[in-house]
Parts: structure tokens; C-alpha cells; sequence
């Protein structure tokens, strides 16, 4: 794996056809100083708040996305995944309305695209730390594609962006990206890789440096993984707020809303392999929802 070199861009009041031009050709794009030191700060308060209310509410699901649980360095209870987070945060939800966001609909091209606070998982706030009991420490090999079709949809662009809460240096770990794939054919988004279980190093993989603020975007096409720290307790810690970039019909989740097969089998940690998701996926695919190639 190496460390990409990218150009010092920041999301200001317009993109840039560079910019753009980078995004297309890779499939991913890294902002410095999203926002500020202080800004961060504020954020990890709200989210600690936000932690404390669903431990003590007993809340174990969102909108039907359960939430992942596992231990801190301290031993203390720790919500490492939470859905819908904004929903439970004005100041979030205040976050998702900066005007420089919507300047990322622009990466879609041709598709109209909209920030997806209340679909598919909504803002989700990841915690990783590398202690004995934390059950986020890595995140295999995956692209973002296949969960369309678990909800019963055709493959469609969109955009995962990252808001990044911790200094996270290239040799720390954190993201790594196949630049390029997001081009692939269907086959190769569906196979190329055992989805959630393969967390080898990719000769063709790219890491970044990554400093808390920074803003990362990568099409949903592309595949790409989180690389464990190799360093341990409280230096391994690496927080980040996802939120998607969606295109296609609208359909917000609920309080009613079922909990998608995909989150059902991650529950299992995948002891059982990749064979049940591939069956779903031809399943889903003989039912017509890949009737074409991915746009």
C-alpha cells in the first residue's frame, strides 16, 4: 500500500473543475480544514452527549439499524456505530445544512443528488479504538453499492462523505481506497473482493494523512476499507462522521422501518462467510433489479 499525494484542496465557495476533474478520474477527494480545531471540539461534546443519552435510554436500535456496542479504553461502555446520530443533535443536523455541502452534488454529474439525513443509515458516527474488548477496530473490504440491492434497488452513483474528528497520519491506519474502481463493471463491484471479511492489504491500495477537520468523499462504486492501528489504547482512536449523498426516489427510514438483511448478517460478525450475501445478491438479481450496468 502506498500514501496518495493529493493536492491541497479545500471546499470553499464553488468547486473547481481540478477538483472535479481529480474526483472523476479516482473516485475519491480529500478537503483540508473542513472546519475548524475548535469546531471539532464542539462536535466530540455533542457526540459524547449523544453517546450518554442512548446508554442511559437503552436504545439499541435506530430506525431499524441496530447500533454497535463494545468497550472503551477505560473499560466504560461505548457505542461504536450510531445511525441517524442528528437525530438526537440539533447542532448535527445544523451541520448538514452548511452551504458548502450541497456544492459536493456537483461529483454526481448528471444525477440530481441530496444529502441523506433521514435514508438509508442517515449521519452515522464511527468510533474505533484498538483495546482488547472494542468490537470497531477495522472495517473489511466493501464497496456501498450492494446494500441497494438488499433494499430492493437498482444500483445508482452516490457519495459517502466523511467528516474526520481525529489526526489520523497514513502509518495510523484509517481509510484505504482502490482509486478507480468506482468505474468497474458490475461483476467487479459484486466480487472483486469478500465483502466485510477482507481486510488484506491491496498492492493497488491508497491510504491519506488526515488531520481532525478534514473533509473525505468517495463515490459509493469504490471499493474501500478501514485499516486497523496498529498502535493501541487511546493513540489508536479514530472517530468520524459519515453522512450519504443520495440520487433516485427519495425513501426515508422510520421508527417502523425493518432492519435491512445486510445489518442482520453483520450481527453475525460474518462467522458464516460470504456465501448467504451472495445468494441474496443473485437473488436480488434475478429479480430484475440489475437490469442494467452500474451508470
Amino acid at each position: 500500500m502506498t500514501k496518495i499525494s493529493i493536492p491541497f484542496y479545500e471546499l470553499e465557495d464553488k468547486l473547481l473543475q481540478e477538483q472535479i476533474n481529480f474526483f472523476n478520474k479516482h473516485g475519491f477527494i480529500q478537503f483540508k480544514n473542513f472546519i475548524s480545531r475548535e469546531a471539532v471540539t464542539i462536535l466530540l461534546l455533542e457526540l459524547n452527549r449523544v453517546q450518554r443519552f442512548l446508554l442511559e435510554s437503552d436504545i439499541k436500535k435506530i430506525n431499524g439499524i441496530p447500533l454497535k456496542f463494545g468497550k472503551d479504553a477505560n473499560g466504560d461502555p461505548l457505542i461504536q456505530r450510531i445511525a441517524f446520530t442528528s437525530y438526537y443533535s440539533n447542532t448535527l443536523t445544523e451541520l448538514l445544512k452548511d452551504e458548502r455541502l450541497k456544492l459536493l452534488l456537483q461529483l454526481l454529474g448528471k444525477y440530481e443528488g441530496r444529502i441523506g439525513e433521514h435514508e438509508k443509515d442517515g449521519l452515522v458516527f464511527n468510533h474505533y479504538v484498538n483495546v482488547e474488548e472494542s468490537n470497531f477496530k477495522q472495517l473489511g473490504w466493501h464497496t456501498d453499492s450492494p446494500r441497494d440491492l438488499f433494499l430492493g434497488n437498482r444500483i445508482l452513483p452516490m457519495l459517502n462523505v466523511g467528516l474526520h474528528l481525529d489526526d489520523c497520519a497514513f502509518d495510523n491506519g484509517g481509510l484505504r481506497v482502490l482509486p478507480g474502481t468506482h468505474k468497474q463493471n458490475v461483476f467487479r463491484l459484486l466480487f472483486r473482493k469478500k465483502y466485510f471479511i477482507d481486510n488484506a492489504a491491496d498492492k493497488k491500495e491508497v491510504g491519506f494523512d488526515i488531520e481532525a477537520g478534514d473533509l473525505t468523499v468517495h463515490d459509493g462504486r469504490l471499493w474501500h476499507r478501514v485499516q486497523q492501528s496498529p498502535l493501541k489504547g487511546e493513540k489508536s482512536r479514530r472517530r468520524v462522521i459519515y453522512f450519504p449523498v443520495i440520487t433516485g426516489s427519495y425513501q426515508p427510514k422510520n421508527a417502523e422501518s425493518p432492519t435491512p438483511l445486510y445489518h442482520k448478517l453483520g450481527q453475525f460478525e460474518f462467522k458464516k462467510g460470504i456465501k448467504p450475501i451472495l445468494i441474496s445478491i443473485k437473488e436480488q438479481m434475478k429479480n430484475n433489479y440489475l437490469k442494467r450496468d452500474v451508470q
